[in-house]
């Protein structure tokens, strides 16, 4: 299997480009199929925040993006949170992944886990981390992981201008939604998707000088703990599958002028 995927990563040109190409930071194509020009690398080093998995190199994105990351871990720790774990940005020029997430291809997605760096990670500990799950085995409620402390973190996520969207698993929107705060309309960000039970997953809008950026549909109104959310416990509530290799999308035609 492992000989199989280390063919695969042969043909999937994107994961072997280890450095970023030239020019201003521009987000090409959709979330899902695109790539980055000119992308910026978070600093692998801060006092506020680990990235997991250096060795993989997904600690690329847009100006935009890495401007985020910075700006909330050091609010995180100006409100007495613990150190964040960063987990996957983009690769060096964006484009697809061999395995993993199908999006994170045009540098404005990342991951933060739910679980804090205190204490903080070891090299090794990075590298195969553990991660903490905030749901009940029975996929409708939190459990006792999922805190103060990771609410208020979401809050803050969210209440960025810059953030397009948060997905994090039904139960957790649930939890979310129960609270007493005032404060709803950083809630319509938060969108429910089966599979981030341990991690939160932001994804920042287009920028406004990127015409070549593909949005997303804008959210519904409403802070969407009503109807929508119930829904997605009236079936199935988790779907439980084995990795598969990730097909490669079609790029637009730009892309190719950053494999050279």
């Amino acid at each position: 299997m492992l000989s199989w995927l280390l063919a695969m990563a042969i043909y999937n040109p994107w994961a072997q480009l280890h450095t970023s190409s030239q020019g201003m930071a521009e987000p090409i194509g959709s979330y899902s199929a695109g790539c980055l020009q000119g992308a910026r690398s978070l600093p692998l080093q801060s006092p506020y925040y680990q990235i997991l998995r250096p060795s993989q190199g997904r600690y690329y994105g847009h100006s935009d993006l890495v401007q985020y990351i910075t700006a909330l871990t050091a609010r995180a720790h100006q409100q007495q949170l613990p150190p964040l774990l960063v987990g996957d940005m983009a690769m060096a020029r964006g484009g697809p992944f061999l395995s993993g997430h199908k999006s994170h291809q045009i540098g404005l997605d990342v991951d933060f886990w739910f679980r804090f760096a205190k204490p903080r990670l070891s090299a090794s500990q990075l590298e195969h981390p553990q991660p903490l799950d905030m749901v009940s085995t029975n996929n409708r409620t939190v459990n006792k992981n999922f805190g103060w402390q990771q609410a208020a973190l979401l809050q803050f996520a969210a209440s960025d201008s810059r953030v397009d969207r948060i997905f994090v698993h039904p139960a957790i929107k649930k939890a979310l939604c129960s609270s007493s705060s005032p404060d709803r309309e950083w809630l319509r960000k938060i969108r429910p998707w089966f599979g981030h039970r341990a991690h939160f997953h932001v994804r920042l809008r287009c920028p406004a000088n990127a015409v070549d950026c593909k949005p997303q549909k804008p959210l519904p109104v409403g802070d969407g703990c009503g109807a929508e959310l119930e829904s997605w416990f009236s079936g199935p509530t988790e779907v439980t599958q084995h990795a598969k290799p990730n097909p490669l999308p079609t790029l637009p035609a730009r892309c190719e002028q950053l494999l050279d």
